[in-house]
């Protein structure tokens, strides 16, 4: 299998993928001055637009949430993909044929040893093409079962248009003719998953179904679920694409193309059971709803609930600037049975994986969303998800309805069932505020509980780690971008310092210039030492500028390939600062007037320096005796003398 992606192929993306156009595929973006524009941030609610786009060093930015980066962290973000997922989106769209470098041997793969260039695409249309076909014989003279069913659920016509349902024939080749009408070949049907292979050849996987269309987080059609219709099929009751190089069930959710800018923007996500359970939820006001897809969820569908509410690291929160945390919720629907009750124990071991806090929704009278919404109406769903209890709380009450409470021995038997999901709990003053309430559950002492849970966290637990702090992270090993990581990923954060302080605020557009403009900054800013800047933010950056070169690397590199040289200089520390200057607004961008005012900025960042630096010198020279040391004196003196003169050429230079 290939590694990582070579670099130069990840800079090709960068290069050729207009971020300006990638962006304005969410977000309505307006002119926001020379080489800038700006919209309303689709990570967070906001009236006045403070997102802003700066396609001239490919980097975007919203000063109302601080969230930034590239073309490729902007995708990564909107889509809740990994950074090589995302590279490889782009790369398809922009023509991009990726290299692989092998992790064992350190040569180079091109992309087609694992997939023919070009191939993904050709599949991606067929199921384009097979969708579209689908959903026009829904409405179609032979589909009256599959309407029939809708109407059943109290869906309509616009219902099934916006989740794109649509009707397999029940013939052998409705589709598969359609499709080699439209130029696909058999291997690209076969591997496609839309056709199965048979002793007398290939035929339509899908017959006499209704079929919904499995969408990932961009919104291309990777495969299809379809149901039952007819008591002659004797296929299972729901049938679903089979694996392919497309649909890998373990890692899709139905409806996240839906869902992903609600989740991102309320840091919520709600788990249901099925295609009709998204539907209802959507159509009941809880826009966050998702499903797995024939499968249980998982730690790959973590992954990608993870992602999509700003969470990106297992067993803890994306620390930001000011410290906080983004959390969030995941609220997973269950039958009220005994599968939903085992689905539970299930996400019991996946909640390890998240951040945000876990919670169960079940309605006492066994009834999933679809069947509340059609029952008693859209608001009760929505009631159904605002009365979710703590997964932890569920699992617990659920193991403790098998006793009987009332008898020494089901106490006993309760707690000793019930106190290792206790001490699976990471938290640790989560685990203790649960080792109280089981004991008053069931009606002991608390000590005796909390020595139980005790000696339950001594073994494994039920999701097979010892007990530990939630807040603990990985060992340093690989970031989410296939980089390696020097540190853990919780290093500290620097945040801007205050605007109004007006120093700070004259460094700070030295370097937004810089950054934006390497081509108009004189030479001699390079000449500028490290202590040239005073906040220690800026002078951060001012290092990363130095470690990339300066700007008379800056200037011949260009726009975006200068930004992201400074970026990777900068580390995970820095680099949201230099981001967010890379896209600041400048005060004067008249192309008539930008090099000279340029030149003016860094002109005055130079003298704020220098005049430190005078400050300093005679700092010295007066605590010095020109008597007792004369030699020590009169260097200082003269080095006093050497920076006053440097400051005055640089004024009189203007």
């Amino acid at each position: 299998m290939a590694g990582l992606i070579k670099r130069e192929d990840v800079e090709a993306v960068r290069d050729r993928a207009r971020i300006d156009e990638i962006v304005g595929a969410h977000v309505t973006l307006k002119p926001a001055g020379v080489g800038s524009l700006k919209g309303l941030c689709p990570f967070h609610d906001e009236r006045s637009p403070s997102f802003h786009v700066r396609p001239g060093v490919g980097r975007w930015h919203c000063f109302g949430c601080g969230e930034g980066g590239d073309v490729i962290s902007f995708v990564q973000k909107i889509d809740g993909m990994g950074f090589t997922d995302a590279v490889e989106h782009l790369a398809d769209r922009v023509g991009v044929q990726l290299r692989y470098e092998d992790s064992r041997t350190g040569e180079a793969a091109a992309r087609g040893s694992r997939e023919e260039p070009g191939r993904r695409q050709r599949l991606i249309e067929a199921h384009r093409v097979a969708a579209e076909f689908y959903a026009e014989q829904l409405f179609g003279p032979h589909a009256q079962a599959a309407r029939a069913f809708l109407a059943e659920r109290s869906f309509e016509r616009a219902d099934a248009e916006t989740f794109g349902l649509g009707y397999a024939p029940t013939g052998w080749d409705a589709l598969l003719r359609h499709l080699q009408g439209r130029g696909f070949t058999q291997p690209e049907l076969v591997a496609s998953g839309l056709v199965s292979q048979g002793q007398r050849g290939i035929y339509d996987r899908f017959r006499g179904r209704l079929v919904w269309p499995i969408r990932d987080v961009t919104g291309a059609v990777i495969g299809f679920g379809a149901r039952k219709l007819f008591d002659d099929d004797q296929g299972p009751k729901y049938l679903n694409t089979p694996e392919t190089s497309l649909y890998k069930k373990a890692q899709v959710l139905y409806g996240i193309d839906l869902a992903k800018r609600a989740i991102a923007q309320s840091k919520r996500v709600v788990i249901v059971e099925g295609y009709t359970d998204v539907m209802a939820a959507h159509l009941s006001g809880v826009d966050v709803a998702v499903a797995t897809c024939g499968t249980a969820f998982g730690g790959d569908h973590a992954k990608v609930v993870r992602r999509l509410l700003g969470d990106t690291t297992a067993g803890g929160g994306l620390q930001l600037a000011s410290g906080a945390s983004l959390g969030g919720e995941i609220i997973f629907t269950f039958d009220g049975d005994a599968a939903g009750q085992k689905a539970a124990m299930r996400a019991f071991g996946e909640d390890q994986r998240f951040h945000a806090q876990t919670f169960v929704a079940v309605e006492p009278g066994g009834m999933d969303p679809c069947d509340l919404r059609m029952a008693r109406g859209p608001e009760a769903v929505k009631t159904l998800v605002d009365g979710r209890v703590p997964l932890f709380e569920f699992v617990i009450r659920t193991t403790l309805d098998g006793f009987d409470l009332d008898t020494v021995e089901g106490r006993v038997g309760a707690l000793r069932s019930a106190a290792p999901f206790v001490a699976g709990i990471r938290d640790r003053s989560m685990q203790l505020g649960y080792a109280r309430s089981l004991a008053r559950w069931i009606g002991m002492d608390t000590e005796e509980v909390r020595r139980e849970v005790a000696r339950a966290g001594s073994r494994s637990g039920p999701t097979g780690q010892r007990p530990g702090r939630r807040d603990e992270r990985p060992v340093p090993g690989l970031r989410d971008d296939g980089a390696p990581s020097g540190e853990a990923v919780h290093g500290p954060v620097l945040t801007a310092p205050d605007p109004s302080d007006p120093v700070a605020r004259i460094e700070r557009l030295a370097l937004v210039v810089v950054l934006q403009y390497p081509q108009h900054v004189p030479a001699t800013f390079d000449d500028l030492d490290q202590d040239a800047f005073a906040t220690p933010a800026w002078r951060a950056v001012h290092a990363a500028v130095r470690a990339a070169g300066g700007v008379g690397t800056g200037s011949g590199l260009g726009g975006g390939r200068w930004v992201e040289s400074v970026v990777e200089e900068a580390g995970d520390a820095v680099a949201p600062l230099v981001t967010e200057l890379s896209v600041a607004p400048v005060p004067e961008d008249r192309e008539s007037v930008i090099a000279a005012y340029v030149a003016d900025v860094v002109r005055k960042v130079a003298d704020l320096g220098l005049t430190r630096r005078i400050a300093d010198a005679k700092s010295r020279v007066q605590r010095l005796d020109p008597t007792s040391d004369p030699d020590t004196y009169r260097t200082a003196f003269e080095q006093l003398v050497a920076i006053e003169a440097e400051r005055r050429r640089l004024r009189e230079s203007v």
